[in-house]
């Protein structure tokens, strides 16, 4: 770096989830200068923002980083496309759009093994109600009126009714909100849309703020590593942009890493900070040894069971019809409804594998459709598919560099049901889950197993199959985890602070010490606010 090199107070990587959030609540102050660097392009992709787009944005390199996991035990073998958001709103603009906190025991599980009770759920829940605008309106659970719209799906089917139904039947409680602490029970998700549209965090909080003359944004500029002197972080280098000079920017106060649980642990090993054979085994300098740098990958998951069914309809023959098709795009294009303003899954359930569980350990995601795997076509016959999560898996899993080059993806191994506990919970999911078909409800449309198939009864072998059917819900955390000062394997303190460095913190979903029962895009915009104030209040 050089007195040419560009210098602002807070600089922040990743346009994602937590880095457009932060990137609005820093600028809010005009002394502050902020600078926000995102490696992807701009959100102005039309299947962004059709919720069905998503088909069609995981897998395309202008929106996704297109990682694949390493060959997995677990999986018998398999490797599994991992999706990341490589744009600006990052996953947010190519996830689920499910919204989902958790469970309070998440957060006060953080708290206690951090021993601070600004991690508690009712510490953290008026950091969700901060950005939210909830359909409902405020109350004691939900804000309204803020930047994060949270509305009820435009559809429904009636195969999932009776799924819903049936889940009662079996001991599952209906509820009309997931989001309040406990999210036990059955119903349909609520989705991170405005009147049909996804609405990701580039919408909500960036685009708001790009109007700031002291807020500068980077697209299309990766960063390289992060400027470390003197036990600091000064600054960050980026690739060249299209056969221009290497990128240079330096930061008075701090530098924060929203790059996500695979490009935040990547670039602090790119820098020189991580377990340190593992960079020198790729000939980086150590400057900064911290061994749980890319270790404790967490990640959901999930199960898919695929029953075929008669006497109702399904997505599978509404798109193989071309009056069908025609159909779903003139109600989108009058209603913003239908199948195109349709979420991955629609119905959730939140249950106990085993009735002797102390609390739902596994959640459902619950489909009108069935396919051999993503990206493939819908099958021809009328199905629906129930798949089901582990919410507090065993395995822990790794990302490391393979190169000192930031242009090669890391490698990725989540290291699924590698654990004997995670895989007895992959039983009994599944025959949890053929309990629930069973019931009187879906009697009707006569249910047929055709994914694991009804053959495989033994926990051995379901065990197994889970190996060969299931795959990642895409809730990658934990990489660079929150722990207390000088804990084994912890990566930041209490408040989001790289321990051992100072001007540097993380503040996305590596930070998680263990994973949210759910869904977890809304906890990371629950770990920005935070962020966003104590970075405020170390003026």
């Amino acid at each position: 770096m050089n007195d040419d090199t560009p210098t602002f107070d807070f600089i922040i990587v990743g346009a994602g989830t937590a880095g457009c959030l932060l990137a609005n609540r820093l600028s809010a102050d005009r002394n502050c200068r902020v600078l926000l660097v995102e490696a992807g392009g701009r959100d102005d992709y039309h299947w962004i923002h059709i919720p069905v787009g998503y088909l069609y944005c995981i897998g395309n390199p202008r929106t996704d980083w297109l990682y694949q996991t390493e060959p997995s035990a677990g999986l018998n073998g398999r490797s599994l496309r991992y999706p990341r958001g490589k744009v600006l709103g990052g996953c947010s603009s190519i996830n689920g759009m499910i919204y989902m906190r958790g469970q309070a025991r998440d957060y006060d599980g953080w708290a206690a093994a951090l021993g601070d009770e600004a991690w508690r759920w009712q510490a953290c829940l008026p950091h969700f109600k901060r950005h939210e605008d909830h359909w409902r309106g405020a109350d004691d659970f939900h804000g309204a009126g803020r930047e994060w719209r949270v509305e009820r799906q435009r559809l429904s089917w009636e195969i999932l009714d009776a799924f819903a139904a049936a889940a009662q039947e079996a001991g599952i409680p209906a509820t009309p909100d997931f989001n309040r602490g406990s999210n036990e029970g059955v119903g349909y998700f609520e989705v991170n849309q405005r009147t049909g549209v996804r609405w990701n965090t580039s919408k909500a909080f960036l685009r708001p703020a790009l109007a700031r003359p002291n807020l500068e944004l980077w697209t299309g500029a990766q960063v390289s590593r992060i400027v470390i002197e003197n036990g600091r972080a000064v600054g960050i280098e980026g690739l060249p942009v299209q056969g221009g000079e290497a990128l240079h920017a330096r930061a008075t106060r701090e530098i924060v890493l929203c790059a996500g649980a695979i490009g935040t642990p990547q670039i602090l090993q790119l820098s020189g900070v991580g377990p340190a054979a593992l960079l020198h085994q790729h000939g980086i300098v150590p400057r900064h040894e911290l061994s749980g740098v890319g270790a404790n990958l967490q990640d959901h998951l999930q199960i898919r069971a695929v029953f075929e069914v008669e006497g109702v309809k399904t997505l599978n023959r509404i798109v193989h019809s071309p009056l069908g098709k025609a159909g779903i795009a003139l109600e989108y294009l009058l209603r913003r409804s239908g199948p195109m303003s349709m979420a991955p899954s629609q119905l959730g359930a939140f249950t106990r594998s085993d009735p002797a569980r102390p609390w739902p350990n596994v959640e459902y995601h619950v489909q009108p459709l069935s396919l051999d795997a993503f990206g493939e076509p819908l099958h021809r016959f009328n199905a629906f598919t129930a798949s089901v999560c582990n919410l507090n898996p065993g395995s822990r899993g790794t990302v490391q560099i393979r190169s000192p080059r930031p242009q090669d993806a890391p490698l990725i191994q989540p290291l699924y049901l590698s654990t004997e506990e995670d895989r007895r919970v992959a039983a009994d999911s599944l025959r949890l889950t053929r309990r629930i078909v069973g019931m009187p409800a879906l009697a009707r449309y006569r249910p047929r197993e055709i994914k694991p198939g009804p053959q495989f009864q033994s926990d051995e072998e379901l065990a197994r199959l889970a190996g060969d059917i299931g795959t990642t819900i895409f809730h990658p955390v934990g990489t660079c985890r929150m722990g207390r000062a000088g804990e084994p394997g912890a990566v930041v303190d209490a408040r989001l602070r790289v321990q051992g460095l100072q001007a540097l913190r993380i503040a996305d979903a590596s930070v998680m010490p263990t994973i949210t029962s759910g869904n977890t895009n809304s906890p990371v915009l629950m770990i920005a606010e935070r962020a966003a104030q104590w970075l405020a209040q170390a003026a």
